[in-house]
């Protein structure tokens, strides 16, 4: 079985031919770049998306090797995210579904992370931490459903990264501006807020506090280190307190911030206090991308054989993670 995966959330417009026994066979991804020192608009970038769309679509399947006559389902990205963009990615889909007489199946962005990253790094039974742009959840899967144990109380560490790389100067995303300058500090690390409650934490006290001393000069290398150190540590301390409570022996991190090696080097050593493995959802594959939402979408439909009439169609800007059964994960 081939799928089509089609992502369009946020700044990435992708597309994704992936086999039912796991094997990407193409990846072709167009992204948004704001103007510096600015965020992602989303009629700009849902405006990028349309003209990409037709090119990405056709240089998936070229590398993939297929034609769309050979594709048996098409998935989509149908929510969370930003709602203009979301539509680009829906009409897409919708219509080769359509054209092809195909089964359409819409796919939650969240979980297709989490599902393509086990898959990838062949973890089985892990504790989660899902950290981008749109989401900071730390999670484990028990009744059918992925389990929220922890989560932001305000803003995403991506949003945390992003909107301090911004007042830098920066374009979204910043996170990676952010480490390059962190790594050249010589390690003067400022104090900062550090709000963890339970297993929720709390960035927005940091942004504003990093921000001033931004502002009063300070040098942007001490700056990053600060924010990174703080808000990593953060993290590390709310998924070893999950780790201990749910007993889990593996530990998995994915989204887009998932590519800084920082906050992998302090969960690493939360692990290794816990007993836990750690795996990393590989670099190719952190940010969105249509092989997430093309495996879920396999697995969804091998599974429940549900399919959605095309005049049916939707897009979902606020869809919890929390809220979506997954039949198929045992």
């Amino acid at each position: 079985m081939l799928c089509l995966g089609i992502e369009s959330t946020a700044h990435t417009f992708g597309c994704s031919v992936v086999e039912s026994k796991g094997k990407v066979l193409s990846d072709e991804r167009d992204v948004y770049k704001a103007p510096e020192g600015s965020g992602i608009h989303p009629r700009d970038a849902s405006r990028h998306h349309m003209e990409a769309c037709s090119a990405v679509l056709r240089q998936s399947l070229l590398s993939a090797g297929v034609s769309m006559k050979d594709i048996d389902i098409v998935g989509y990205s149908a929510g969370p995210g930003l709602g203009p963009c979301l539509r680009v990615g829906a009409v897409a889909a919708r219509t080769l579904a359509g054209f092809y007489k195909k089964p359409l199946v819409p796919v939650n962005h969240a979980l297709g992370h989490l599902e393509l990253g086990a898959m990838l790094t062949d973890a089985t039974d892990p504790l989660v931490l899902l950290v981008s742009g749109g989401h900071t959840m730390i999670l484990a899967f028990s009744h059918g459903r992925w389990r929220v144990f922890g989560e932001t109380l305000d803003i995403t560490v991506g949003q945390l990264l992003d909107q301090f790389g911004r007042t830098l100067g920066f374009a979204s995303p910043c996170g990676g501006r952010i480490e390059q300058l962190a790594v050249q500090s010589a390690g003067k690390y400022m104090q900062l807020p550090y709000i963890v409650k339970g297993n929720d934490v709390s960035f927005s006290g940091l942004l504003t506090a990093v921000t001033k001393l931004a502002s009063e000069g300070v040098e942007a290398t001490d700056t990053c280190y600060s924010l990174q150190e703080t808000a990593f540590a953060m993290l590390a301390e709310a998924v070893e307190r999950a780790l201990s409570f749910t007993g889990k022996k593996e530990m998995m991190i994915v989204g887009g911030v998932a590519a800084n090696k920082r906050l992998a080097q302090m969960l690493e050593a939360a692990c290794g206090r816990q007993g836990s493995k750690l795996f990393v959802c590989p670099l190719k594959f952190a940010g969105d991308n249509g092989a997430q939402i093309a495996w879920t979408a396999i697995q969804q439909y091998q599974d429940t054989k549900k399919q959605i009439k095309v005049e049916k169609s939707f897009v979902q800007q606020s869809w919890r993670l929390d809220t979506v059964d997954v039949s198929w994960r045992r």
